[in-house]
């Protein structure tokens, strides 16, 4: 098997490049790598910008908006988008509900939705997890009830990222109180404006609002937002949720991570002499490149399965604990490389124009917040414990 890019491949590679270099905001990139937070409008231009381009919904079947492209197509630019500091695409719309309404959908839903997740029109959050249904998804106790040609939801959702920010919200809701936990799960698609929706901030240790809390009370949802059949949610979640760890796994995000890593520690000295020559800093950092490179591998894989028509299945499992365990492992060691400079937390210094000088190197502000905040990394989308039985269930048959 040959691991090297062929000359197409090279000559993509180049082309992604000189769209990065012309196409990417400094100010944007600027922003990514240096940790500071992104605001909505940030995000939603490199949305547009990749949209406009054809390479927003890379995964996407072309008859759809997507490019068309091959599996190491995906894992080139993801990569070098990584690398060259763009914004995280919005994960909810694009790469979670597409796929499930392409594979699950009416061809009237198809229509209307696809073409405003891609232009934008529509921001979509995640309406999953409850308190008291977070590893138990099954468990959810949202209800909507038929009345007439509308759904009735009462309930409420919790950890809802980037919610403040979203019209729309994809809900798994239970439709059949009398079936067992995952046979009465629908999943109903939710405009939030409508009444008696609320949305309240959740704060994090660190400052930040991300997540949020959506409260339901009597909302009246078209019958027309149910997708797929009543009841039948469950297998729309499990196909959603292999998209998602897929994602979670961020190979990209960890390759920019460990290059950032390896120029600190070749910089930071200890004992006179740089990190990367001192022996147990050294180990570390050879064993989590090793890990990477090792999930790279698997993630083509994966994307080549995909692509070819298949699901994601224990594979997503396997991608979701590796990759999660590296990016907090690579957290870890660049908080670890500043020592004492990465203690202080500053929030306002994580925002764009703050101008007071920085307490040690300015890579150090974010390094905290970063670490702490990565520790989800390992529980949402499904905990990593809940990742290891999947996999021997489905692959060991345990």
């Amino acid at each position: 098997m040959d691991l090297n890019f062929t000359p197409e491949e090279e000559a993509f590679r180049g082309e992604v490049l000189q769209f990065l270099r012309d196409k990417l905001p400094e100010r944007l990139s600027n922003k990514v790598k240096n940790g500071l937070r992104l605001t909505r409008e940030d995000m939603a231009e490199w949305h547009a910008i990749l949209n406009e381009r054809g390479w927003l919904a890379n995964h996407w079947p072309k008859q759809y908006g997507g490019p068309g492209w091959g599996a190491v197509q995906k894992f080139i630019f993801e990569n070098e988008c990584a690398l060259a500091g763009a914004p995280r695409i919005v994960p909810f719309g694009v790469n979670m509900l597409g796929p499930v309404l392409i594979k699950y959908g009416s061809e009237a839903q198809k229509q209307h939705w696809l073409p405003r997740i891609l232009n934008g029109e529509d921001w979509w959050c995640q309406g999953y997890s409850e308190p008291g249904s977070g590893s138990d998804l099954a468990s959810v106790k949202t209800t909507a009830v038929l009345d007439g040609d509308h759904y009735v939801v009462n309930g409420q959702k919790t950890w809802t990222t980037l919610g403040h920010h979203a019209n729309m919200i994809f809900c798994l809701v239970r439709t059949n109180k009398e079936a067992k936990a995952q046979a009465g799960i629908s999943f109903l698609l939710v405009d939030m404006d409508s009444p008696g929706v609320e949305v309240r901030p959740i704060i994090t240790l660190d400052g930040e609002h991300e997540v949020n809390e959506v409260f339901f009370t009597d909302v009246r949802v078209p019958a027309a937002n149910l997708v797929g059949e009543q009841d039948k949610g469950w297998t729309y979640a499990k196909y959603l949720l292999t998209y998602e760890r897929t994602n979670i796994a961020g190979v990209g995000f960890s390759v920019a991570a460990l290059e950032k890593l390896k120029r600190i520690a070749a910089r930071v000295q200890r004992n006179g002499r740089p990190l990367t020559e001192d022996p147990l800093f050294a180990a570390r950092l050879a064993k989590v490149e090793i890990d990477l490179e090792n999930m790279k591998t698997t993630n083509l894989r994966v994307i080549a399965a995909v692509a070819g028509g298949g699901v994601p299945g224990a594979e997503s499992s396997m991608l979701k604990i590796r990759g999660t365990e590296i990016r907090q492992e690579l957290s870890s060691l660049a908080r670890r490389a500043m020592g004492p400079y990465a203690q202080p937390f500053i929030e306002a210094a994580l925002h764009e124009g703050y101008g007071e000088p920085p307490v040690g190197p300015a890579e150090a502000a974010p390094l905290a917040s970063q670490y702490f905040n990565n520790r989800k990394l390992s529980i949402f989308g499904g905990s990593n414990e809940i990742q290891k039985n999947i996999i021997s269930k489905m692959i060991l048959g345990l």
